[in-house]
């Protein structure tokens, strides 16, 4: 009896100590919204944010920072500007480990599933959206916050990962095309309502006509590209959803590398071949040239609309270099005209979780902040970014803003309005991809497949079957994709199996294993302790 006693006791030791050990290594406690926020207590709370050399986005977060900071003496805000997102992607995995990111980050939702790796690391908003106190617009927050049903619920829905929201959106912009319609019309053709993407191959080859000195006759000039297109993994993802081809789905499954991308591949290297078609990161900007008049069609964000057209707000040449022509903006061109697919993108914000649950509550309160009309409207009004709030939408300020399209080129600039018009008539025709650990490396394969082609046109490689078999490998083997597909089959084998993390399922498997032994030897000594009866029978 006594060495029954100490086995259970032993058996039952080895289980705590391991409930012990899943605890110790699941890092932050996960966050719970707290009843009451301390206004005596002062946080210090840290906002890395993007904003590329536009000097008036960086005095808006500025702005917006000492506003914000006005209503809250106790919560000072730091900011940390970063030029790109992949240098915020990147510091915020670097200091994970060490529990040193920043309290509220500008992000993208591929880069959070990467992010949410960690175990407690970004805070899950749901209850903090709902929030009887806190949540938005709620009694305690002390400002006009825009009510959940204001969010823009497709733009919301974005930010949904494994069932839990764990962003808001910031703003939100597409791809828009801009057209100088002068070098159209030189070579014949008038722009249609809709463009397709053969109209713009059509025109395309025809503006590559030269005359004897080589020298372009549609602009007169020695360079002539004319159709760049900016980001070439919106380019990839964009043409499979219209061909209905597949990408990847939402249990991370990864279905690029199949004969539609191969035979949208074949199509970019015929044109490539010809000088007709490049990009962004082989030639430069496309509106560098699409403003000295060597580019005829410019693929780019709406966010973009601001480098785009003859008196454009930005630009990256010499005045002298600058040309008049009529910018035409338009919606990226369609294979169905009657069902649109054009991408939703822009950045969000997420929060990292801390041990003082008041800190969080501090950021969170902050990131309200940044969905109020004076931040939301103030920062759409420098690029093409469209706000995320039905507020802004509907308030007089942006709806005197958009009415007054063209009345100068720096505020009201046409081709930015424009460009803000065709996102907000477009919402329902946007799309995401699915997000999971590694969608970011899959979307950087996408668009790496279109440059290789395109570079090796270039080169005068031969691009046949072979060569697109032997790139799909490489691609693989560089973005480790292969791992990817691994783990996300594995991910969602678990999930299916119980819906538990990885910590449960360990100690549910040691738990079952505990009592099976239990009852194992229970079972041995009662038979032992029978056979020894019967033997002293």
């Amino acid at each position: 009896m006594m060495k029954k006693r100490l086995l259970c006791i032993g058996l039952a030791l080895i289980v705590s100590s391991l409930l012990t050990g899943c605890h110790g290594n699941k890092g932050l406690e996960p966050f719970s919204v707290p009843e009451t926020f301390d206004e005596t207590k002062q946080y210090e709370i840290t906002f890395w944010a993007k904003n590329d050399t536009n000097v008036t986005q960086a005095e808006i977060y500025k702005s917006a920072i000492a506003s914000f900071e006005k209503i809250y003496p106790n919560i000072k805000v730091n900011m940390r500007l970063y030029t790109d997102y992949s240098r915020i992607y990147n510091d915020v995995i670097t200091n994970i480990s060490t529990q040193t990111t920043p309290n509220v980050c500008i992000t993208y939702p591929d880069h959070i599933a990467t992010y949410l790796t960690g175990s407690n690391v970004v805070v899950p908003l749901d209850d903090l959206f709902v929030d009887e106190n806190f949540g938005f617009g709620k009694p305690k927050v002390k400002f006009d916050a825009p009510t959940l049903n204001e969010v823009v619920p497709k733009f919301l829905d974005e930010c949904k990962l494994n069932d839990h929201y764990y962003a808001v959106p910031y703003m939100r912009s597409t791809e828009a095309l801009y057209i100088n319609e002068d070098l159209v019309k030189a070579l014949g053709y008038e722009v249609p309502e809709n463009v397709s993407w053969d109209f713009i191959w059509e025109v395309s080859e025809a503006a590559m006509e030269t005359d004897s000195e080589g020298t372009f006759k549609v602009n007169g000039q020695k360079v002539m590209i004319p159709f760049i297109y900016k980001s070439t993994d919106n380019y990839m993802i964009q043409m499979l959803k219209q061909m209905g081809a597949g990408y990847s789905d939402t249990e991370g499954n990864i279905q690029i590398f199949n004969d539609d991308t191969k035979n949208f591949l074949f199509e970019i290297s015929k044109h490539a071949k010809t000088g007709a078609f490049s990009t962004f990161k082989i030639s430069s900007y496309p509106g560098n040239f699409l403003n000295a008049n060597q580019c005829i069609f410019a693929i780019d964000s709406t966010a973009g609309a601001t480098w785009m057209g003859p008196h454009a707000v930005h630009h990256d040449i010499s005045e002298d270099k600058l040309t008049e022509f009529n910018l035409l903006v338009r919606p990226i061109p369609q294979l169905d005209p009657e069902s649109p697919k054009m991408i939703s993108q822009g950045p969000s914000i997420c929060i990292f979780n801390k041990k003082d649950q008041g800190e969080v509550l501090a950021s969170w309160l902050f990131t309200q902040y940044l969905l109020s009309n004076e931040t939301q409207i103030a920062y759409s009004q420098t690029e093409g970014y469209l706000p995320v709030t039905e507020k802004a939408f509907n308030s007089s300020e942006y709806q005197d803003y958009i009415s007054r399209e063209g009345e100068d080129n720096d505020l009201y600039y046409a081709p930015k309005i424009q460009a803000s018009k065709l996102l907000l008539e477009n919402i329902d025709n946007t799309f995401i991809t699915p997000v999971f650990n590694g969608s970011a490396s899959l979307r950087d394969a996408a668009g790496q497949m279109i440059e290789n082609v395109t570079k090796s046109e270039r080169r005068k490689e031969t691009v046949n079957d072979e060569y697109i078999e032997k790139m799909y490998k490489d691609i693989q083997s560089l973005y480790h994709l292969d791992q990817v597909q691994k783990a996300n089959t594995e991910t969602f084998e678990k999930k299916e199996f119980g819906k538990l993390p990885t910590a449960s399922k360990v100690l549910l498997y040691t738990l079952i294993f505990a009592w099976v032994a239990i009852i194992g030897y229970w079972l041995f000594s009662k038979k032992m302790s029978k056979s020894v009866k019967n033997n002293d029978k």
